[in-house]
């Protein structure tokens, strides 16, 4: 009856644990940290910023919304670097190997121009940070994904040397490093937070050797594990990680 009905099947897809985001809540120096560990290689790890029709998500709700539409789920989200008014990006994005604005190298006001920033990007399951001059060095074609941010947290192991110890600016800080196996760890504080007790986060006990600063007081997390699915800010782009909720089409052969 299948086949004279042409009734399209989907296989449901099976996705091992270690292929999604993996949130915990971490302590450290008095604070604690929402982390979300993601390895490139086996999850779908990616930067949104716009639909189909250009128009900027905005928010974890409406990109869940789309890409519910293509039967994908959101796993996890953050918001994945600093944006003008209209929701644009400040510096470099990247979305499906497409340079939708270029790279900022200019001086500037606000902690983007707390030089030096940097740039997160994605490329064929790999990810990686790295202050933005040596990006622009390093870069022989463009990623598949990235974002650009700043200031830099950890540089090659050093923390920016900008950061203060004794610092009284505190903030909600959000964050992005890549340890040396190739993991990305996403962190948010769940408290207010000076930025080099943050950096020493990344550095001393995420094992980042280059982490960069995403923003802060509107830093937002989409972890529903965690009970974090923020929308009180807007967001430019959003990094999210994403499964597949079905796959494949299968039609059965005509009855003969």
């Amino acid at each position: 009856m299948f086949a004279k009905l042409g009734l399209t099947l989907f296989l449901m897809v099976t996705v091992p644990p270690e292929a999604r985001a993996a949130c915990r809540i971490v302590p450290h120096l008095a604070i604690d940290y929402a982390v979300c560990d993601v390895d490139p290689a086996t999850a779908s790890l990616r930067i949104f910023h716009a639909d189909d029709s250009g128009r900027p998500y905005g928010g974890f709700t409406a990109l869940k919304t789309d890409l519910l539409r293509d039967q994908t789920r959101l796993d996890f989200g953050m918001n994945g670097g600093m944006y003008e008014k209209d929701l644009s990006s400040v510096g470099l994005l990247v979305i499906d190997g497409v340079e939708r604005k270029p790279i900022a190298t200019g001086e500037g006001w606000g902690n983007f121009y707390l030089l030096p920033n940097g740039v997160f990007a994605l490329s064929n399951g790999r990810a990686i940070v790295r202050e933005t001059e040596a990006y622009r060095r390093s870069a022989v074609a463009v990623p598949d994904y990235a974002t650009q941010s700043g200031p830099m947290l950890v540089i090659d192991g050093a923390l920016h040397p900008a950061f203060k110890p004794e610092s009284d600016s505190l903030q909600i800080r959000n964050g992005v490093g890549v340890d040396a196996k190739g993991i990305v760890h996403f962190a948010v504080s769940l408290s207010p937070v000076r930025f080099h007790d943050f950096a020493t986060l990344y550095r001393d006990v995420l094992g980042c050797p280059n982490a960069l600063f995403l923003d802060g007081h509107i830093s937002s997390l989409y972890a529903p594990e965690l009970g974090r699915v923020d929308e009180t800010y807007p967001m430019g782009p959003i990094i999210a990680a994403t499964t597949p909720m079905w796959h494949g089409a299968v039609v059965p052969e005509p009855a003969p």
